[in-house]
């Protein structure tokens, strides 16, 4: 609380004083005014919950397709030396840089939004996935398959259980690359969402809604992570005994 007071004070005394005026960079009155504006027309909760429909069905379908291509490259040597290369380097190509090629593909619509928001976020959790599968002690494999377990049983009782907190991480870097990508996606591409609310602030110059949206996407942010992947990973970590050993 003391660093958020801080940024506060430091935030409305850069405000009054300069070096930019008043009307660039407005003070947290002026964006905790334009915040409650938009909330009272409506404006903010439409705006949000389009953005985090549009989040959470990228979501949805990049982490069931990561989750499996992860595996497959883990236990398909043959597959990781043909494909391997090409996911870690596209890795390192921007999300918005999936957009012109989602605009000419499925044209101004959701499905090109969807794209984006997908490409962002599948290479890091298939990463992750394949890296965390990899580390599952072969002795666990044999072990299971001396007793029987085979094929999809051998993966949903041994292999996935055990390579599970490395899948929670990449998860949950996954969530924070989906959510910069579609900001991205709807700056570039005006079909609602918070995105566009960016967009109309800056072309109206109104500094104070364009910060007051930017509190909202760090304050959603915040809360997914640390509420929702937070519990999930500590969670898995005291049920692995990851807790019980760093605290030792």
């Amino acid at each position: 609380m003391l660093a958020v007071g801080a940024l506060l004070i430091g935030w409305a005394c850069i405000s009054r004083f300069g070096p930019w005026p008043r009307y660039m960079l407005p003070g947290p009155g002026g964006v905790a005014l334009s915040l409650g504006h938009s909330l009272r027309t409506g404006e903010l909760g439409r705006a949000v919950a389009t953005s985090l429909y549009r989040l959470f069905a990228g979501y949805a379908m990049s982490s069931a397709a990561g989750i499996t291509l992860g595996v497959m490259l883990a236990r398909l040597s043959w597959l990781r030396a043909a494909v391997g290369p090409l996911v870690v380097g596209l890795q390192a190509l921007p999300s918005i840089c999936w957009l012109p090629l989602a605009l000419l593909w499925f044209g101004l619509s959701e499905k090109a939004i969807l794209f984006v928001v997908v490409m962002g976020s599948l290479l890091s959790i298939t990463i992750a996935t394949e890296s965390a599968v990899r580390a599952v002690p072969t002795m666990y494999i044999r072990a299971a398959r001396t007793m029987g377990a085979r094929r999809l049983r051998l993966y949903t009782r041994v292999i996935l259980p055990a390579a599970l907190p490395g899948i929670v991480t990449g998860l949950k870097l996954g969530w924070t690359f989906a959510w910069r990508s579609l900001m991205a996606g709807e700056l570039l591409y005006v079909a609602g969402g918070l995105g566009q609310l960016l967009t109309l602030g800056r072309e109206l110059g109104d500094m104070a809604k364009v910060m007051s949206v930017m509190v909202v996407i760090v304050i959603l942010g915040l809360g997914f992570e640390r509420i929702l992947f937070g519990n999930v990973e500590k969670r898995v970590r005291e049920r692995w005994g990851y807790a019980q050993a760093e605290a030792a």
